[in-house]
């Protein structure tokens, strides 16, 4: 009879596989005092403690169509909130807890994020508080559409994981493995795959926006576009491929007025190239309403300047 050989782990497999459960676990408690779980009239989902002081930073959609909640957090605490802020089309809001000396996780950068990192999903699917996943980034870049009323915006540079999320995650913190807080957990768009806001720059800009007025200014143009090839003669002599075509423009909108035409190619704005339409609702912030903005549009086989005076997008 052939003698059976039993393979036993190595001390190294062993060793790795402590590194892994040490680093999940660290980030697990120095992270899950700062998650709380949210209750609002229409259901709920989870928050992070941005500021000792009791602003919380959550996803847009859980606390739609609310002033207000309760927090409960994992020191026993259960406390109530108020909504200083929402912008539905970034999906992030901030909350205010009645409440002191809470516990502010670290803000980190997503822009530093590798694919197959490491990171750590803690919220509170289903209302099992405190609930923690581990997996990789498996994407970046990703593209999360929103909505806001008749407005349609993409969220930029979108992360997905395979951590676990489920209802409830909504709002929970995305981690590094130093317990950093990379993304806000937003959506789950299938079996292990799940969608996080990032925190970068431009998500901070918001939450510092949302924290002192209650809102993110956006400015308006009143056009619709999508990505085109410029033609050959135009590429060689701006020296890149494309720009943002311009499908429809409303009438009466600061693009009408400007004289835009649906035809044009927008290649710039206020010399800055531009080629999709991310990287044009980038560029429309608040500090462009109501100011002159250089649109540089190819035109059949011309290049022109228009001035666009943008107006506010109304929430």
């Amino acid at each position: 009879m052939a003698e059976l050989l039993f393979i036993s782990h190595t001390d190294d497999e062993e060793d790795a596989l402590d590194a892994y459960s040490r680093t999940v676990t660290a980030v697990a408690e120095r992270l899950t005092p700062s998650v709380a779980n949210l209750r609002v009239r229409r259901g709920g989902g989870s928050g992070v403690v941005i500021t000792p002081d009791g602003f919380l930073l959550t996803s847009a959609h859980v606390v739609a169509r609310s002033r207000g909640g309760n927090a409960s957090f994992a020191d026993g605490r259960d406390l109530s909130f108020e909504v200083v802020g929402a912008d539905p089309l970034s999906d992030l809001a901030v909350l205010r807890v009645q409440g002191e000396a809470l516990t502010a996780a670290e803000l980190g950068d997503a822009d530093t994020l590798r694919v197959g990192q490491l990171v750590v999903a803690i919220g509170n699917p289903h209302g099992f508080a405190g609930s923690v996943t581990a997996g990789v980034v498996s994407a970046l870049g990703r593209s999360l559409p929103t909505r806001s009323g008749a407005n349609v915006r993409l969220v930029d540079n979108v992360i997905q994981t395979d951590a676990a999320l489920n209802p409830g995650n909504s709002g929970g913190a995305l981690a590094d493995g130093r317990g950093r807080v990379v993304g806000i957990n937003t959506a789950v768009a299938g079996i292990g795959l799940g969608l996080a806001v990032p925190i970068d720059a431009a998500t901070r800009r918001i939450v510092g926006s949302l924290m002192t007025e209650g809102r993110f200014r956006r400015a308006y143009l009143g056009i619709g576009g999508q990505q085109r090839p410029l033609p050959p003669r135009l590429a060689r002599m701006l020296g890149r491929g494309g720009g943002v075509e311009i499908g429809q423009v409303v009438d009466d909108a600061p693009a009408a007025r400007a004289g835009l035409r649906p035809g044009d190619i927008v290649v710039a704005v206020d010399g800055t190239p531009i080629e999709t339409m991310s990287e044009l609702q980038r560029l429309l912030v608040g500090e462009t309403i109501g100011t002159a903005v250089a649109f540089t549009v190819a035109r059949v086989d011309r290049i022109l300047d228009v001035d666009v005076v943008p107006l506010e997008l109304a929430a």
